[in-house]
């Protein structure tokens, strides 16, 4: 993996994994269901008929047992779901190194490839790319990803081999909710227009992000509203206009916090979606037929500012795609 690959774009076909099992502990809100109502009011991305088809083969079990599907759950009961291998989308599968000291690798991510598992990914990610890239150099010497961007989210993204590199790294990145840190990242993105912005403004969202129920998924980050489940987590994100185009406005956003899909669902909160999303629409409100991993949208990590490698500050910047370039400066 060099410069010299990453502007000739190498792909992994869409191929099938060796699938997956998933595992979920009832809490007390979900005793008193039975198995089948419970998958089909959480999990309605199949119907109740598919999960019924499921649970007589034996792909649902309860307890590490083969179960039937009326049968009452209590609290405390483990459902395991042993998904039969599925196609995974293709993927790029190269990338520009940008910094690299035997520890910390920084990398421009290219857009449509999946950092971590997640969203119907398990092998075609970052992740499993960096440890099959790297396995000749010993288990502990393979990079791995110490924060995620989005699966078409370009950029900027710092890995570390060193366990102990990755924790404090990983701190930082979650835990700085101080507008007087030094340390900064910064996107581009295009985004719908928002008419109380001029060119060189700039907006700040403080707006919480939380889990609430999503009818495909279970659950999704969004705002913080009345639907929302658990904990209430900070979130700071600033958006400075660049440039007025004619369908859409370019944007500069710098996060404080690394909150998941934090400017998706911030722009959308003040009526400022990015382009394309299929997910997040204006004022809270979301699609409940698409995942965050859906593509059509155009953000990009341009920098990381100021992060603190062996007692220096050091920023890392990834070329713009050319759809985000300025005209005007």
């Amino acid at each position: 993996m060099n410069k010299n690959n990453f502007k000739k774009t190498t792909w992994i076909p869409e191929s099938l994994n060796s699938g997956w099992i998933y595992t979920n502990k009832i809490t007390n809100s979900n005793r008193s269901k039975n198995l089948l109502e419970y998958l089909t009011k959480n999990y309605q991305h199949s119907s109740t008929e598919k999960w019924s088809e499921r649970i007589r083969q034996g792909e649902i079990q309860l307890n590490k047992k083969r179960t039937l599907d009326n049968l009452k759950l209590k609290k405390g009961d483990l459902i395991s779901w042993s998904r039969p291998p599925w196609k995974e989308a293709r993927i790029p599968t190269n990338w520009e190194i940008i910094f690299d000291n035997q520890d910390i690798l920084v990398i421009n991510k290219p857009a449509g490839l999946p950092t971590t598992p997640g969203g119907g990914f398990l092998k075609h990610t970052l992740t499993e790319l960096l440890s099959e890239a790297y396995k000749g150099y010993g288990k502990n010497e393979i990079p791995k990803p110490v924060h995620r961007l989005g699966r078409f989210t370009s950029g900027v993204l710092i890995c570390a081999r060193k366990k102990e590199t990755r924790a404090n790294l990983s701190k930082l990145f979650h835990n700085n909710i101080s507008s007087s840190s030094s340390f900064r990242r910064v996107y581009l993105a295009l985004a719908k227009h928002n008419p109380s912005l001029q060119v060189g403004q700039s907006i700040e969202i403080q707006t919480p992000i939380s889990k609430c129920f999503h009818p495909y998924l279970g659950e999704i980050w969004n705002i913080q509203n009345n639907e929302n489940q658990g904990i209430n987590l900070k979130a700071y994100t600033q958006i400075k206009l660049i440039e007025k185009r004619k369908n859409c406005d370019l944007l500069k956003i710098t996060i404080y916090t690394g909150r998941p899909h934090q400017i998706r669902i911030h722009l959308a909160s003040i009526g400022t979606p990015l382009i394309g999303d299929k997910v997040y629409k204006s004022n809270g409100q979301f699609s409940s037929c698409s995942t965050p991993g859906d593509g059509g949208y155009f953000l990009h990590a341009h920098q990381l500012l100021n992060i603190p490698i062996n007692d220096k500050l050091c920023s890392f910047e990834a070329l713009i795609p050319e759809i985000l370039k300025s005209s005007i400066i």
